[in-house]
């Protein structure tokens, strides 16, 4: 069996749980030589995502770190620990994040939203994947290959009503993916954003809403975190060579499909609007397809 990410290192930021486990699992069965796994406090979860992925019986050497997304020091710290116990880093998955629970246990307006909450979030979905990015693409540079994965969500859901700073610091991501895929051109380095496609059965859900849906007040799909890990895997891989600044969804992923389709079918146009000046990226606005 082909194992596309045979001989890579990678970094996955909130490791712990979720869609970060997923992927951890996900990219450790698709051949990955080393995975490190980063969480923001609890030691316990990214040991536990450990032993699962040993339990693969797959050769893929598993590093746990606890690091603040948030304090650049620590991104630093975490880079370096990696390279050192697993070699040079090739894939760096920006999943780590904050949810709008952090602002109110339901949906609120943005002036209603606790303080110190939207600070958090906004430190660690937007600052977060720069400190990370910052402490590692001299090294992928230097390599002339690497992979920059910025985990995002349903375009539509970003200028939610009552939905933000989360939604926002989503879009900024966006927006950050497009300049640096520009910044990174001719180095081998890419960047993409890619999202689940739509509501997630994971902790980032309110308890508000969790509580109408016991109560079967409302009716809501979640998916399961792996939908997210056919695409990743892919875009972590030398499959996706020379695509850079585009956006993917994990939902739209077709398994009966080879990968190139799969992936062109997965893909969506950026939220924004082609920019007037000329462009170097070339698939970014373009509808699937085309």
């Amino acid at each position: 069996m082909t194992k596309p990410l045979k001989n890579k290192i990678a970094i996955i930021t909130g490791g712990g749980r979720g869609l970060g486990k997923a992927m951890a699992v996900g990219l450790a069965k698709a051949g990955a030589s080393g995975i490190c796994i980063t969480g923001s406090s609890s030691v316990d979860q990214l040991k536990q995502v450990e032993r699962e992925i040993r339990s693969l019986g797959t050769k893929t050497k598993v590093l746990p770190v606890v690091a603040d997304v948030t304090s650049p020091d620590a991104c630093l710290k975490a880079v370096n620990q990696a390279c050192r116990a697993l070699g040079p880093v090739d894939i760096l998955i920006n999943n780590a994040g904050k949810g709008q629970n952090f602002v109110a246990d339901d949906h609120v307006p943005f002036w209603q939203a606790k303080l110190s909450g939207w600070e958090e979030i906004i430190e660690t979905n937007v600052n977060g994947p720069f400190f990370m990015t910052r402490a590692v693409v001299k090294l992928m540079i230097t390599a002339g290959w690497g992979r920059i994965i910025n985990i995002s969500k349903s375009r539509d859901s970003m200028h939610r009503p009552k939905n933000s700073p989360y939604g926002a610091s989503k879009a900024a991501l966006e927006a950050m993916t497009l300049s640096w895929a520009q910044d990174l051109s001719g180095t081998g380095v890419t960047v993409n954003t890619l999202a689940p496609g739509g509501s997630v059965d994971t902790g980032f859900v309110l308890p508000a809403v969790r509580e109408k849906i016991k109560k079967k007040e409302v009716t809501k799909k979640f998916f399961n975190p792996e939908v997210i890990v056919p695409a990743a895997v892919w875009l972590a891989s030398g499959a996706s060579d020379g695509i850079t600044g585009c956006r993917y969804v994990g939902a739209k992923w077709n398994a009966e499909l080879n990968d190139q389709e799969a992936a062109e079918i997965a893909r969506e146009a950026a939220i924004f609007l082609p920019p007037r000046r000329d462009s170097i990226l070339t698939k970014t606005w373009t509808e699937p397809g085309i």
